[in-house]
């Protein structure tokens, strides 16, 4: 196709940063108008975060053109909206695979490119890693800029305030650029602001800031500290940046993030500026921008499955049965609708969690607390101190970030808060990055700790129940993303009797023990085993602490092989199965036990069941185990007696 019929003349000429340093203001604009039409129309196939996406396509366009990556170091907070950024530098052949199996990451990844010099997909640790790579530069005696860019949102995680006022107290040279898409803590944007920001990022009025600040040091200590505060008051009244100029932060804007006649001559003179410190750039975006039905609806184009965009209409396959994260909602406004203690928390995910739902009907006792795990957890902690029933819905992987608070606030003072973890196993598209592997090795050896998994959604509504009533300790119960298993519903859910599992399927020469979501799996191994000859005994472990040992003795004696099968790392639910084994001497009498968990490597993104195919947790993985064991490890390649 040639230029004249391209709809991305521009784009099409841009294989690296370098391509567009010469451009004019004018072909700028244009680039990043097309480079907004091929934005929407990747995500369109691949599906992904494409509000955030759209709102930093002028953002990045004008980085990329001012600055010199990958010489200069720019790292895009979370790495969600790094789509237009992979396009630009060099991945545009590819950004067709984005999250597809073998194709691109959805955030940035060391190992992709040279342009991505720090993997994120966890909020909130931009600052940090610029602020270790500014120090690096300094100690290495080199003059690159590095470049942190940070939403709005991702400021009210404590980690970013930590690493800004770690940068404030020092004299490294940094960029931060506040991406502000959300929050009102801007005033209104305009000429006038615009026009502000360039005369106190210039190099000219710095320079005048510094002989001004020469001068008051000749006065007496109280004068100039007087002088140094009216100037930044001064500057924070107009523009709104006294919070980050007391972390030490030369503040600059607000400016009009879609606007590239600000921009630009911001970004130059931030550039070029020689002075010392760090300076924060607050630009000011819409989710969505430029594509009317993401503009309308922020919260559902934040994350998309494929879609029409003509019409904007997301591609949803008819689910068979309802998801995990819907059932536990509509649970927990049952128990709630009986109980007035019962309160929700969540970290800035309240449609991910589904409790969306929950706060339409108990919009007082619904706390989204932002992206503040440790906050979230501690403020649970609180809540229990005071007779009320906390659940802190965290999705596994972003519980990670709150295990201090887990230990110290909740587990050390058995406070009865009760953890609600979804996204359990594996994730899919999005990756290494937000797999639910470590939370039953970290929580199950906390003493005092009830961990349970849902084996399908009508024992999800019985786990809610029991979360609940457990009224002494904290718990925890673990389910995954998608689609429950299309078992039948409760009516209402029931307080399980702690520690206690049960049998699924009665047989005698192989036992496999379940823990998790993996339970048909299971069934259709047994209906394999069994078809080889090898009646098979299929139980739901239900809890991994405390365990139901009674269950474990007599699966033990009465099987030749016992496996144990969960969607999560070494260290899980097999670590304590073994052990109480051992303790027992169930070990001593020839049983074998084989353990069967995530293999121990980070997976990469894909369709959930080719990952599940890969780590090896799947019906012929688990009768293969127990051909195996058995010394028939031949037959495993052969298909069973019809």
């Amino acid at each position: 196709m040639s230029d004249q019929e391209s709809k991305t003349p521009l784009l099409d000429a841009v294989q690296c940063p370098k391509d567009i340093r010469g451009f004019t203001p004018a072909q700028l604009k244009e680039l990043a108008a097309e480079l907004r039409r091929e934005t929407i129309d990747a995500v369109s196939i691949t599906g992904g975060h494409l509000g955030a996406s759209l709102g930093v396509v002028e953002l990045t366009v004008a980085l990329h053109h001012v600055f010199d990556t990958p010489r200069d170091r720019l790292i895009w907070d979370v790495g969600h909206q790094s789509y237009p950024h992979k396009i630009l530098t060099g991945r545009r052949e590819r950004i067709r695979t984005l999250r597809q199996g073998g194709g691109l990451s959805g955030f940035t990844r060391r190992a992709e490119s040279e342009y991505d010099p720090f993997g994120a997909a966890h909020s909130s640790t931009s600052v940090s890693a610029a602020l270790g790579m500014a120090v690096a530069r300094d100690l290495s005696g080199l003059k690159n800029n590095v470049i942190a860019v940070i939403g709005d949102g991702a400021m009210s995680a404590g980690m970013a305030y930590e690493a800004m006022n770690n940068a404030g107290s020092m004299r490294t040279r940094l960029v931060v650029i506040l991406n502000d898409n959300d929050m009102s803590i801007a005033p209104p944007v305009g000429a006038m602001s615009a026009y502000l920001a360039r005369l106190i990022s210039s190099k000219s009025y710095r320079s005048m800031r510094h002989l001004a600040r020469e001068l008051a040091r000749k006065f007496p200590r109280q004068i100039e500290e007087a002088a140094r505060r009216a100037e930044e008051y001064a500057r924070g009244l107009v523009t709104g940046g006294t919070l980050f100029e007391e972390l030490g932060f030369y503040y600059v804007g607000p400016i009009d993030g879609h606007n590239m006649d600000h921009l630009l001559p911001v970004l130059r003179n931030v550039r070029d500026s020689t002075e010392p410190g760090p300076v924060l750039v607050h630009v000011v975006t819409h989710k969505g921008h430029g594509y009317p039905p993401a503009e309308a609806a922020a919260d559902k184009y934040h994350g998309v499955g494929r879609f029409n965009v003509v019409t904007g209409e997301q591609v949803k396959a008819k689910a068979a049965a309802p998801a995990y994260t819907k059932v536990f909602a509509e649970s927990l406004i049952r128990a709630a609708e009986r109980d007035h203690r019962i309160v929700a928390v969540t970290a800035a995910m309240p449609s991910g969690t589904g409790l969306d739902r929950f706060a339409e009907r108990f919009p007082g006792r619904f706390f989204d607390v932002g992206i503040a795990e440790q906050h979230a957890v501690t403020f649970c902690a609180g809540l229990a101190t005071e007779g009320y029933k906390p659940f802190a819905a965290i999705y596994s992987t972003f519980l990670q970030r709150a295990y201090d608070q887990v230990v110290h606030d909740v587990a050390i003072q058995r406070l009865p808060v009760r953890f609600a973890i979804d996204r359990a196993g594996l994730v899919g598209a999005d990756g290494a990055t937000h797999a639910g592997s470590f939370d039953v090795a970290y929580l199950a050896c906390l003493p005092g700790f009830v961990v349970m998994a849902a084996a399908d959604e009508a024992e999800l509504v019985h786990m809610v129940a029991t979360a609940a009533a457990i009224d002494d300790r904290p718990s925890a119960f673990r389910y995954p993303r998608g689609e429950g298993a299309g078992v039948a519903l409760p009516d209402e859910g029931r307080a399980l009797e702690i520690g206690k599992g049960r049998i699924v399927r009665e047989g005698g020469a192989v036992a496999l023990l379940s823990f998790g979501a993996r339970l048909q799996e299971c069934l259709r191994a047994a209906e394999d085993l069994a078809a080889r000859g090898l009646s098979t005994t299929v139980a739901d472990a239900r809890f991994a602490k405390p365990l139901d040992v009674g269950l474990l003795r007599r699966l033990a004696a009465e099987h030749e092989v016992l496996i144990t099968i969960e969607e999560g790392a070494i260290g899980g639910f097999a670590a304590q199965v073994f052990h109480a084994l051992a303790a027992d001497g169930l070990l001593e009498s020839g049983l074998k036990v084989r353990p069967m968990v995530l293999p121990d490597r980070f997976l990469d993104h894909d369709k959930p069941e080719r990952q599940y195919d890969q780590a090896g947790l799947t019906a012929p993985d688990i009768v293969a185990t127990a051909l195996a064991a058995l010394g028939r490890a031949e037959e495993a390649s052969q298909p069973a007696r019809a």
